[in-house]
């Protein structure tokens, strides 16, 4: 029987019914050491507002027994245990087994190849706790959890909330936690292993870093920095929000086979690939903090303030996201946040929001099937913009206020859209219905630019704008570089606002819209500029300058207004100027990615090549070294590159695996050089360095091979799918490929198996860039009619990107 997804009207029924007084979860993970099952009894206390009603609770893990009032109870089989003739006070009881715990959703059990050591975590968002445990699997029914844990004595197990009492068993110990605060079920977890430990007292905080044991020293590398940005952001956001983290205890797990990080009360988990085994780049680090603060961040915008539905998705996510970036660039080192936003997610977001699965930022959500699907750019970095915008719009003060008021009214409750902007018009003084309806209700992004009529000068935009902030500035010539002479903010309230302030045009050489970036909104030069734009973009002073030329020149490429060469030239320029180090990497990748998937055919080695050469002038420069020689490892096709990069190399072991990919690809023998690095290699992930080299081979054997471990078998670790993938789709094999493309279309209905973030890295991932044309652009969309809806939405996001593709590499310069 297929498992059913909770409908709104379903949990609308439910939290209006229920309330929930406390979970008490056992769960026994000793099965685990030598086999596959996690045993669970779920206890949950609840009361009934009309007694004599009935309901359910979810359980898709196998039930063993279950018990309401000590009465026995019958699953049906869809993940769902009926509840009948509730009694005003509760008491159900549900033994429960979950036994896929290497591919199912919710719990995942891991073996380090390193040591044969194994490991443990659940994930639960968004309704995934139902996989493991009985639950009311919806947000707003916030309730304590208390977990008491069996594991191996080895094992350490952590969890949401602090001190707990360990006893010693019989080859086991038991870990009994006390009372979390009232939490949605997806915001608990329980991590366990063998690990290494790491903590700190920092401001009366107890920080806790844990890894598995072959990542000791990796995690012991990174600790001081990852301590140092924890310390900052809940000083960042406690004085912020006018409400300090309210618990002692703050621990961050890193976990093999994790992807990205989820924000568990009191407990992040993170994937242990943001330990990167080599030094980490400065894009790295910068990853790494913005991620740290966004999960960081949901300890008030999710666990302590809970959206009611998952139409509110936003309310968490776009605000961590916003969060995050306004964390790193007053709070920390990384005071190039919104650069690094804008070269990288904001570029993302502006393609999506003009494809075939925009939509508001806030929506109707029917069920939570549909919700899972809405975790994406437009949620995300499109979301962190707008509340960009308005910070902007109200004022920062301003908005400070109304988020202190927001979490001081609805603190350990559940809240909704209407009641944050409530609690900002409030502080504002602005009434903000209209903005609400326009940014949160509308999807797409508005379009302007600037008509010039002699000295004055008129802000178009197409069609009816947004209300909202932006500036235009003004540049002009001091020999090879551009000068702001002048920046001019506007409030835009009408299709056509006039630009004040802006020196003549005869001392104008350049007008940039959306300078410092203070919305989001596509641009355009007028056609009498439009060159002037790809030329000068270099030249501009800022990286926020420079970001705000490259966003243009970026979407009029995916729009069909440029083409891949002008691109690509524009964007290896602003490399050569560029003195952000947050925004090198983001934009090594972009102009490798418009040679490589943008370029027409017979102009693609030649864009390649640009790039491989702009990579060697970055590698002089000792602190882009290591980023310019990742390029360079992307890139280079010139003997005389390759043979340079080797000997660059020398015993760096990521560049060296890096370098035998691109070889590999060219068609080099590099089967027993990948053998010798793969026993020296001391990364417990090195297996997947040596399978990448394998993908990229132009050889039908190795195709077939690395096919059958990532798609079929999903062997690959989530987070390392992207990687192979890449080396997998590669340009000039189509011969080769083909056979896969049709491979993932048939693969299309079973995409959504493992749970959300599995569904997205594959049906992503997988997506084949090459060895297709249109029509099978065309079949994949009517293939994700019958797709899961997270799979559906990625799919048609990715089958539309690669139809830009398509068309831009029939374009020439």
């Amino acid at each position: 029987m297929e498992i059913r997804s909770l409908t709104r009207t379903e949990a609308e029924r439910r939290g209006a019914l229920l309330t929930v007084e406390r979970y008490d979860v056992d769960i026994d993970l000793t099965g685990l050491t030598d086999g596959p099952e996690v045993r669970c009894v779920s206890t949950v206390t609840f009361g009934c507002r009309e007694p004599g009603a009935e309901t359910f609770v979810d359980c898709v893990a196998q039930v063993r027994s279950a018990t309401l009032n000590g009465s026995p109870l019958t699953p049906t089989g869809d993940g769902r245990i009926p509840l009948h003739g509730l009694a005003e006070h509760n008491v159900l009881r549900v033994e429960s087994v979950q036994a896929d715990t290497a591919t199912g959703a919710g719990v995942h059990k891991a073996t380090d190849p390193a040591d044969g050591e194994v490991y443990v975590w659940t994930s639960f968002e968004p309704d995934e706790a139902r996989f493991v445990w009985a639950c009311f699997d919806q947000p707003d029914l916030k309730a304590p959890h208390a977990f008491t844990v069996t594991a191996p004595t080895a094992w350490t197990v952590t969890s949401n909330a602090q001190d707990p009492r360990v006893e010693e068993l019989a080859g086991a110990r038991r870990w009994t936690f006390p009372d979390t605060p009232p939490l949605s079920v997806y915001n608990t977890v329980v991590n366990a292993g063998p690990f290494h430990e790491v903590r700190r007292e920092a401001d009366g905080y107890d920080l806790g870093l844990y890894a598995r044991r072959s990542l000791a020293a990796v995690l012991d590398r990174d600790a001081d920095e990852i301590f140092t940005l924890t310390r900052q952001g809940l000083a960042f956001f406690g004085e912020a929000f006018a409400m300090p983290f309210p618990q002692a205890k703050y621990d961050q797990v890193f976990m093999p086979e994790f992807g990205g990080a989820m924000e568990n009360y009191g407990c992040v988990t993170w994937s242990d690939g943001f330990l990167r085994r080599a030094t980490p780049t400065p894009a790295e680090s910068e990853l790494l903090a913005k991620v740290l603060l966004h999960e960081m961040a949901h300890m008030w915008f999710g666990n302590i303030v809970t959206m009611r539905w998952w139409d509110d998705l936003w309310l968490n996510e776009a605000f961590a996201e916003f969060a995050c970036h306004w964390a790193a660039e007053r709070a920390t080192r990384y005071t190039d946040a919104w650069a690094g936003h804008l070269a990288g997610d904001k570029l993302r977001a502006y393609l999506s929001d003009q494809g075939p699965v925009s939509h508001p930022i806030h929506q109707p959500i029917h069920d939570v099937a549909q919700a899972a699907s809405i975790f994406d750019n437009i949620t995300y970095p499109k979301g962190a913009s707008v509340l960009q915008q308005l910070m902007t719009y109200v004022g920062e003060e301003r908005f400070r206020a109304g988020m202190t008021s927001y979490f001081a009214r609805h603190a350990w409750g559940s809240a909704t859209l209407q009641d944050l902007i409530d609690a900002l018009s409030e502080a504002s003084g602005r009434d903000l219905d209209t903005w609400r309806t326009a940014w949160l209700g509308t999807a797409g992004p508005d379009r302007f630019t600037v008509e010039r009529d002699g000295d004055t000068v008129t802000l178009e935009a197409a069609g009816a704008p947004r209300p909202q902030v932006l500036a235009v500035g003004a540049y002009r010539r001091n020999g090879e570089a551009l000068e702001r002479a002048a920046l001019v903010r506007v409030e835009v309230t009408q299709a056509r606002t006039a630009l004040t302030g802006l020196p003549p045009e005869a001392d104008t050489d350049l007008l940039l819209i959306n300078d410092d970036d203070l919305t989001f909104a596509t641009t355009r030069p007028d056609p009498a500029t439009r060159d002037a734009l790809f030329r000068s973009a270099a030249q501009l002073p800022t990286a926020i300058s420079r970001g705000a030329a490259v966003a243009t020149v970026w979407d009029m490429l995916t729009t069909g207004e440029a083409t891949a060469a002008e691109a690509g030239r524009c964007i290896t320029a602003v490399l050569a100027a560029e003195t952000s180090d947050a925004v090198i990497e983001p934009y090594l990748t972009l102009a490798a990615n418009i040679a490589e998937l943008w370029a027409p055919h017979d102009e693609r080695a030649g864009l390649t090549a640009a790039v491989a050469a702009a990579c060697r002038r970055l590698a002089a420069d000792s602190g882009r070294r290591q980023v310019a020689l990742r390029g360079l490892a992307r890139t280079a096709t010139a003997p005389e590159d390759l043979a340079w990069l080797r000997e660059q190399a020398g015993d760096d072991v990521d560049l060296r695996w890096r370098a035998l990919v691109r070889e590999a690809e060219l068609g080099g023998d590099v089967s027993a050089e990948a053998a010798v690095l793969l026993a020296d290699d001391p990364d417990p992930d090195a297996w997947v360095r040596a399978l990448t080299v394998r993908a990229a081979l132009p050889d039908p054997a190795a195709k077939a091979e690395v096919w059958q471990r990532v798609a079929v078998d999903r062997a690959v670790p989530v987070n390392s799918v992207g990687q192979v993938a890449a080396a997998f789709w590669r340009p000039g094999q189509d011969a080769l490929l083909a056979p896969y493309a049709q491979s993932y279309l048939e693969s299309v209905p079973q995409l959504h198996r493992g749970g959300m973030i599995p569904a997205m890295v594959y049906a992503s991932h997988l997506f084949p860039p090459h060895a297709i044309d249109a029509a099978y652009v065309e079949k994949a969309q009517q293939a994700s009619h019958e797709a899961a809806p997270v799979v559906r939405n990625t799919l048609l996001e990715r089958s539309d990107a690669v139809r830009r593709m398509l068309r831009s590499r029939t374009r020439t310069a």
